[in-house]
């Protein structure tokens, strides 16, 4: 049987106490302590009860939920939220599609999706019109998670999109046109306002917004929520921010917590009570072609997105769109910054 102790890092000794051996063809040693008693046990231990809960199910939506992972300042996880989400959702027993519109890649990548120049991609579908379900791919080691790759070639298409018909609703249509049963699709935007993110917006009915818990966190939001606004009233009235996700957030800095508090303030109920911690296993994970739940699936940062992710779930069941949701212009944007001076 392979040893484990290069799963976790170096083994480490178990709890100090008398151990006795004998040498020659009896060898007697004292009953070793329970598994959990070591770092590598209580990992595995971990691991075991996250994957357990996930695979306890969740109610399924009635009918597919599209949701728009958007903020257009760089850095606040939007990516990292998205296929972790996405992860997570499968893991619980749904089937998810991933679309990436980012034109670097960065979701293809951290799910294993070959997105070289000759793959076909979301690319192809807006510009080429060519049909979704022949771009998707299944991602390896999580079954009912597929993705819509980006290429390169993507980092064109704003100024392609430009001349074509119907430019804002081209995504609309073809995940309109797309016939898998699917249960939920995340669109990964690029951290801009262009004609990408527009169509992300036309082809959804809810934005997620992670927000990251550092100074100006909220910088820019206001601009965001007034281009949410501008879509639902000319392009999909169906639009809502139904989720605010708190990223980055490190309980040991005073900042975290001030940043947490105004973003509940402000933003009620559609903050989700779970936030993602600062976490070095998240990070990680993209560099091997996973998810933190397949890469670390024991780690504080898996069991956070498993339990945002079933908060998502159990708060789409029954819910109204039609009901009122938080605004924040550029006077309260402001205020909330001067909060968390």
């Amino acid at each position: 049987m392979r040893s484990n102790a290069n799963i976790a890092g170096p083994m480490t000794d178990p709890v100090p106490g008398p151990r006795t051996e004998s040498i020659g063809e009896d060898v007697s040693r004292e009953t070793p302590p329970p598994m959990d008693d070591t770092p590598i046990g209580r990992a595995a231990q971990l691991a075991v009860e996250a994957l357990g809960r996930a695979g306890e199910g969740l109610p399924r939506p009635e009918q597919t939920r599209v949701m728009v992972v958007a903020n257009q300042k760089g850095g606040v996880g939007k990516t990292t939220t998205t296929v972790n989400l996405a992860a997570s959702l499968a893991l619980h027993g749904a089937r998810v599609l991933v679309v990436d519109l980012d034109p670097q890649g960065n979701a293809s990548t951290a799910l294993g999706i070959d997105h070289h120049a000759d793959v076909p991609s979301i690319y192809d579908v807006l510009i080429d019109s060519r049909p979704l379900s022949e771009v998707v791919q299944p991602v390896p080691d999580v079954e009912g998670l597929f993705c819509a790759p980006a290429t390169i070639d993507l980092a064109g298409a704003e100024i392609e999109l430009v001349s074509l018909v119907a430019r804002e609703s081209r995504l609309e249509r073809a995940i309109q046109a797309y016939e898998q049963p699917l249960d939920y699709i995340l669109i990964d935007c690029p951290p801009s306002l262009g004609l990408l993110t527009v169509n992300a917006l036309v082809a959804g009915a809810e934005v997620l917004i992670p927000i990251q818990c550092e100074y100006y966190a909220l910088e820019g939001l206001g601009q965001l929520l007034r281009n949410v606004d501008l879509v639902r009233a000319h392009l999909n009235p169906d639009l809502h921010v139904t989720t605010i996700l708190l990223t980055m957030y490190d309980g040991r800095t005073r900042l975290a917590s001030q940043v947490a508090d105004e973003v509940r303030n402000h933003f009620g109920d559609e903050v989700l009570r779970t936030s993602i911690p600062r976490s070095v296993r998240i990070s990680e994970a993209p560099s091997y072609g996973q998810t933190v739940l397949t890469y670390d699936p024991g780690s504080s940062g898996a069991l956070s997105y498993l339990e945002a992710a079933r908060e998502i779930a159990l708060k789409g069941v029954g819910v109204s769109y039609d009901a009122p949701h938080a605004h924040i212009g550029a006077q309260s944007e402001q205020s909330l910054v001067e909060g968390i001076q």
